[in-house]
């Protein structure tokens, strides 16, 4: 019987393995066509000496940069773009391991990022239905990613000063930023293009115009087809980010098949109703908050897939039977991301302390403190909204 059961999860989370896959090329072509070059440069331009105007330049960047979803090239981008000037003025480089960091946690919840995805394939949710809640506490989050940038920069501009640095160091930063980026592959007359095509794409998403897979499909190929004319050079980019492409889709189908398994054999039922029958009535209504809060250390000491194809439809599922919906736990589960981005689980982790050049305790002993502040000003940006009860 598990035949059936396997091919109806593969089916059910197709469309979320299809916009997953298209997402990641599409920013994978714009990075590789430099649309995110100009920002850099600007922005290493604009900081100059003043600590205050490089930490919260990496914030935005950082934000900026991590709406493709992926951790490995925000740090990438982000320590290449400004690593060679923190050591130049002397900042404390733990700042700028721990900023790109807490931005990760707030742009992994994107539809193409890894836990919404995750909870796309179990519940089988469209991505505006799950994520639209959540954009205020996405939106405070971000804000408070960027109050971090100045609280750090007013703390190293009263330890450092503000220092003057020759004009021309400016264009040698700028320059090693933009190393990692081959000559040949960027596209910078087609910078705005590139900008107007992604507007277009955001607004049509958020105004669900065509199903998400099928809008990155589309921009996919026009981006591509504009930046690359030439077939060989396309096949060349996708199979660049191929790695990227088959890490996650491979365990979203994967994901599909335990979640088919899981729902044909009515296994989760049988658990969500022992765990309703055990539950104290007066923690049944709380249920959202408690996955919130819990989260973040369920996340941070465990893979995001056991948490997510294991814990969370147990417990939505006995959520259902304190009146509650499985879309609001699932939602709560999110909120813990900003700390699960620095568990020693998560690979893209020991690349940003490699890139920076620090130690991973140094690395969880200075961000752990920010990381759960910035979950809790989502959370209690939920409530305020309405997405968690109380």
């Amino acid at each position: 019987d598990l035949g059936p059961m396997m091919l109806k999860g593969v089916e059910t989370i197709a469309p979320t393995a299809v916009m997953v896959t298209f997402a990641i090329l599409y920013f994978g072509i714009l990075i590789d066509a430099g649309m995110f070059d100009p920002l850099v440069n600007k922005m290493v331009k604009l900081a100059k000496g003043d600590p205050l105007k490089i930490t919260i330049a990496t914030a935005v960047l950082s934000l900026m940069v991590g709406l493709d979803g992926d951790g490995t090239i925000t740090y990438l981008i982000v320590v290449t773009a400004f690593l060679p000037i923190y050591e130049r003025l002397g900042m404390n480089k733990l700042i700028l391991a721990c900023l790109p960091a807490m931005a990760m946690g707030i742009m992994n919840l994107l539809p193409w990022g890894g836990p919404t995805a995750r909870l796309m394939t179990i519940f089988k949710y469209d991505a505006m239905e799950l994520l639209q809640p959540l954009i205020p506490s996405i939106v405070i989050g971000a804000l408070y990613i960027i109050g971090l940038g100045v609280f750090f920069g007013l703390k190293e501009r009263k330890r450092l000063g503000i220092i003057d640095i020759e004009p021309g160091s400016y264009q040698e930063i700028a320059a090693a930023s933009l190393e990692m980026s081959s000559e040949n592959l960027r596209r910078p007359k087609l910078f705005w293009f590139n900008v107007v095509i992604t507007l277009l794409l955001v607004i049509t998403l958020l105004t669900n115009t065509l199903p998400l897979p099928a809008l990155f499909m589309i921009g996919f190929v026009i981006v591509s087809i504009a930046n690359y004319p030439k077939l060989k050079d396309q096949k060349e980019r996708i199979e660049a980010h191929a790695g990227n492409i088959l890490t996650v889709t491979s365990l979203i189908f994967a994901g599909g098949i335990f979640a088919g398994i899981l729902e044909g054999t009515k296994m989760v039922d049988a658990i969500a109703s022992t765990l309703v029958n055990i539950t104290p009535d007066f923690l049944g209504p709380q249920l959202p908050s408690i996955v919130a809060l819990t989260s973040m250390p369920f996340t941070f000491l465990m893979a995001n897939d056991p948490y997510y194809f294991g814990i969370i439809p147990i417990i939505a599922e006995t959520a259902t039977g304190f009146g509650l919906t499985k879309l609001e736990i699932a939602q709560a589960s999110l909120l813990g991301q900003p700390l699960h981005l620095l568990s020693p689980l998560v690979g893209s982790v020991y690349v940003l302390i490699g890139l920076v050049g620090i130690d991973f305790r140094d690395h969880i002993k200075f961000s752990t403190k920010y990381a759960v502040g910035t979950s809790l000003v989502m959370i209690i940006t939920a409530i305020i909204f309405g997405v968690l009860s109380l």
